[in-house]
């Protein structure tokens, strides 16, 4: 079939490797270079790397709205156009223009978690799986039927290595719903609206620790977090970005600190995790002991919320 993809994130590549090896891949839509660095230079997202290194065309519009970006889409003559987390919404002349209308790769098990962060969402409210599905687009939210479903088991993943199995899991599954969509055999499921959750994207204050709250919850907040909403807190007057967290067996008061010479240990209101990675304001990454070692703080050390 003539394919159109859609995509930017690593999680897109893997989907978009698999369909240049099964199908003719006639362009590749991708969302416009972003600044980057101290420098401030363009840089092209994985998916045009991926898509340049293979020679197909691509094209980056800032809009697909606008007469000149939907004519351009219409002249590809696409017999179906393939979505995975491209980052900007289909308007209805777009989504209509395929002969066998456009295919999305959602990372979740829909009709839970639609919406911007599917991954983040999932692991912050504690559900045991995630997965991918392959939907029909149409003009609601992530709301129109699925052919297919992947299940993956969370366990203690974060929201990088997550994202990873899912964009691994996702191929097979899209490859295998195409072949039935050009058959003409595909078989949509509904989605059922009583079950429907929103992912809203993750903001830092989704994420921020204090020590008001449980242990298992710090440490989705932690899991969940992203370089775009980081997991911060103040340690003894430092704000820091916390990337990992650690069980740990002793008993400390919620807000306390223990700077000990191996561990570097916050307690939160039902028992105390030892912070093993963090990153201190405007420092590079270091482990939580080598953090504390250097703290000298005026009497009891104590943490809560960034001022």
């Amino acid at each position: 079939m003539r394919v159109v993809y859609m995509g930017t994130p690593s999680f897109s590549v893997p989907c978009l490797e698999a369909l240049l090896a099964s199908h003719e891949v006639v362009a590749v839509y991708t969302r416009p270079d972003k600044p980057s660095g101290r420098g401030r230079t363009l840089k092209p997202s994985p998916v045009k790397e991926a898509a340049a290194a293979s020679g197909v065309r691509v094209i980056q519009p800032s809009s697909l709205r606008d007469d000149v970006a939907i004519a351009e889409f219409r002249s590809l003559h696409a017999d179906v156009c393939v979505v995975a987390a491209y980052g900007a919404i289909l308007p209805p002349a777009v989504l209509e223009a395929p002969r066998l209308g456009c295919v999305n790769v959602h990372a979740s098990l829909l009709p839970r978690w639609r919406g911007a962060a599917p991954i983040q969402r999932a692991i912050l409210a504690g559900d045991e799986f995630t997965g991918v599905s392959i939907m029909r687009m149409e003009e609601g939210l992530d709301t129109g039927p699925y052919a297919e479903q992947v299940r993956v088991r969370i366990d203690g993943l974060t929201t990088e290595a997550l994202t990873d199995v899912l964009a691994d899991a996702a191929p097979e599954a899209l490859v295998g719903t195409l072949a039935l969509l050009a058959a003409g055999t595909v078989g949509w499921t509904i989605q059922d609206e009583a079950l429907a959750t929103y992912a809203a994207k993750l903001t830092a204050a989704d994420v921020a620790l204090s020590p008001e709250l449980t242990w298992s919850d710090a440490a989705r907040r932690v899991r969940a977090s992203t370089r775009s909403a980081p997991a911060r807190c103040e340690i003894a007057g430092v704000c820091v970005t916390v990337s990992a967290l650690a069980a740990v067996d002793l008993a400390l008061e919620p807000g306390g600190v223990i700077a000990a010479r191996r561990e570097l240990i916050l307690g939160f209101s039902d028992g105390p995790l030892a912070v093993a990675r963090l990153t201190p304001e405007g420092r590079s990454d270091m482990d939580g002991a080598s953090f504390g070692r250097g703290l000298r703080p005026e009497g009891l050390m104590t943490w809560g919320t960034c001022r």
